[in-house]
């Protein structure tokens, strides 16, 4: 099987969890029959092969991300102009998107980035709380609810075809949970951590081309090192 057909039947068979407190809902885009067809088109288009790549990992999706489209950091507008992905889903706001596609577009666009890499995420579906978007490690009961389905997720998508030696992760908080992780399972050989893109449009707008470099530099080392 290729890297493409288990994802789509990963993504196809996601189901939310039940044990999570009671104020964190969880949004499941994958039981929608519009999301399905972008799933397996997204796939199919660029990971229709046996290439391993080196994983790039968030912390849970967004909202207007991947809580809307299926695709990891990806926008319905983004999945339009970048990837060629028609769609009827509402445009939505999302801050990550637009810097991960600046980076997409420096290697070539989706074609070639998604060649050699795979945008993912440690909990894969999108969290909730009051309406605003969660994180997995916002509070110690959904952190310890979710780590056994965290490391299933890690565990799961590697066997797609994953890059052991190196994986990327994003956001500084969320690399205490992966290199926890890592020391419990030894899924990859090191980790390396690039701030996440959210905290750099939202605090740091003034040093966005410092962090693309920092972001484009860091990215080609992993490859190299391949």
């Amino acid at each position: 099987m290729t890297f493409s057909d288990n994802a789509i039947a990963y993504y196809n068979s996601l189901a939310a969890p039940t044990n999570l407190p009671p104020t964190v809902d969880v949004l499941n885009p994958y039981q929608e029959p519009p999301v399905k067809a972008i799933v397996e088109e997204f796939y199919t288009r660029f990971f229709n092969d046996n290439r391993p790549r080196v994983f790039v990992l968030g912390i849970n999706p967004g909202r207007f991300g991947a809580g809307v489209t299926g695709i990891s950091f990806t926008t319905p507008q983004n999945l339009r102009r970048y990837c060629g992905i028609d769609n009827d889903l509402r445009d939505t706001p999302e801050l990550s998107s637009r810097f991960i596609y600046q980076i997409v577009e420096a290697f070539g666009g989706a074609r070639d980035f998604y060649s050699r890499f795979f945008l993912t995420s440690l909990f894969p579906l999108a969290l909730t709380k009051g309406g605003k978007n969660y994180n997995f490690y916002d509070d110690r009961l959904t952190t310890e609810a979710l780590w056994p389905a965290i490391t299933n997720t890690v565990r799961t998508q590697l066997a797609f075809g994953g890059d052991r030696r190196v994986a990327v992760c994003l956001g500084r908080k969320n690399e205490t949970y992966l290199q926890r992780l890592n020391k419990q399972q030894g899924f990859f050989d090191r980790i390396v951590t690039l701030d996440h893109p959210r905290y750099i449009l939202q605090y740091k707008t003034k040093d966005v081309d410092q962090y693309l470099d920092t972001y484009i530099a860091t990215l080609h080392d992993c490859l190299e090192s391949q």
